[in-house]
């Protein structure tokens, strides 16, 4: 990260969004990707414009002739963090495309002008990316047992959402590659489920376990049963690069297992969990 960019952050977060110098009196937001290679989070300042209920960014680079580092990132891992100085929340980042991307980037540079003349210095397109809110449902209860349905049911928002756009782009998913709208919601999706499951196995199962010794079986079993839902994702994930006729079918069986997962798990360990009081 820049000394500037650093400074810049640090105004920010202390003076709840507002900052000075070369961006008094414009409206920034923070935006924390995951590095693609590193792993680690990398936070940007950055202009934004208001969209149907969701905020957009331009990857401009001030016209250079490559994307941002910040744009690879969500490319890679989409899920980020965006901090308006009011509100930190999560958000899943899907670049425009097309016609979509042409509109938005031209309203954008009508407002900031800059953003035009950024676009003449390059030849690359500069993407204009939605970074649209996660609209989780909080449970009515706390402690573990009310995270964990909270987890699982923004896993199943994500997945009824690939399903639906999967049905939507019946052209798309057979053709060389899928829509980027798709795609993004997709890698959340699997990224955020490989997560959860690493996190049970590592530890609260574990824990349950010596609470629990007679849960055992139980454990093994949905330790079994995350091995075949990660299998089913691994081979979601490589179809985003080589989608073929089948990759409808293939969120329709990841669907299928993953509902009788949660399913399973939630009969087994809310009560358990519940009866902790943690």
């Amino acid at each position: 990260m820049s000394s500037f960019n650093h400074a810049v952050i640090e105004e920010f977060r202390a003076n709840a969004g507002q900052v000075g110098g070369p961006f008094e009196g414009s409206e920034l937001i923070l935006l924390t990707t995951t590095g693609a290679r590193s792993g680690k989070a990398h936070t940007v300042p950055l202009g934004f414009a208001r969209g149907d209920g969701e905020l957009l960014v331009v990857a401009s680079a001030a016209g250079a002739d490559r994307h941002p580092a910040w744009y690879h990132n969500l490319l890679a891992l989409p899920l980020v963090q965006v901090e308006t100085g009011a509100e930190e929340y999560e958000a899943v980042a899907v670049p425009a495309e097309g016609a979509r991307r042409d509109a938005l980037f031209a309203r954008i540079a009508r407002a900031e002008p800059g953003y035009g003349e950024y676009q003449a210095r390059t030849r690359r397109v500069i993407p204009v990316v939605a970074l649209q809110r996660t609209h989780e449902a909080p449970s009515q209860e706390g402690g573990i047992a009310g995270k964990l349905l909270d987890v699982h049911g923004w896993l199943r928002a994500q997945l009824a959402l690939v399903r639906e756009l999967a049905r939507e782009e019946p052209s798309r998913v057979g053709a060389a590659s899928l829509g980027l709208q798709l795609r993004q919601h997709c890698l959340a999706f699997c990224h955020s489920l490989e997560f959860h499951h690493r996190s049970e196995d590592a530890g609260l199962f574990p824990y349950l376990e010596q609470q629990h010794p007679h849960m055992r079986e139980f454990f093994r079993r949905i330790g079994a049963e995350h091995r075949v839902i990660a299998r089913l994702q691994e081979e979601l994930v490589r179809a985003l690069d080589a989608p073929g006729a089948g990759f409808s079918q293939r969120v329709e069986r990841m669907s299928r297992e993953l509902e009788a997962h949660l399913d399973g798990e939630e009969a087994q360990l809310l009560p358990v969990l519940r009866a902790l009081g943690a």
